[in-house]
């Protein structure tokens, strides 16, 4: 009996059938993270269908902020609230960045 063991009472179960669904656990997980980071969300749940999300999703790298097809970072994370339908990359985020960006060198170099 190499996969099975004996509970108090009597009762068999398996190792190996826990094992198994272990496994496909953290494959299914592995997908949808893939998935997901296709898009560059991190993550994303609906508090009213279709039309208000909060999202998680890699800031945009700042050498890439004005170019045509901006690339995200993996050092800073945008916490948003607001529509499903936000785009990581997109002129929203870029400008909303901007934005941030100066604000931050205002407070860093002119106090």
């Amino acid at each position: 009996m190499c996969c099975h063991e004996t509970k108090k009472g009597g009762e068999h179960y398996e190792n190996g059938n826990s094992i198994f669904g272990s496994l496909l656990f953290t494959g299914a997980l592995g997908a949808l993270n893939n998935a997901m980071a296709a898009d560059g969300v991190l993550l994303q749940q609906e508090f009213t269908p279709g039309s208000y999300c909060h999202m998680k999703f890699p800031a945009i790298s700042d050498v890439t902020l004005g170019d045509d097809q901006p690339v995200l970072a993996q050092a800073d994370v945008i916490d948003f609230y607001g529509s499903c339908s936000e785009n990581p990359r997109g002129q929203d985020q870029v400008q909303a960045q901007k934005l941030e960006n100066q604000h931050q060198w205002v407070r860093e170099y002119e106090s």
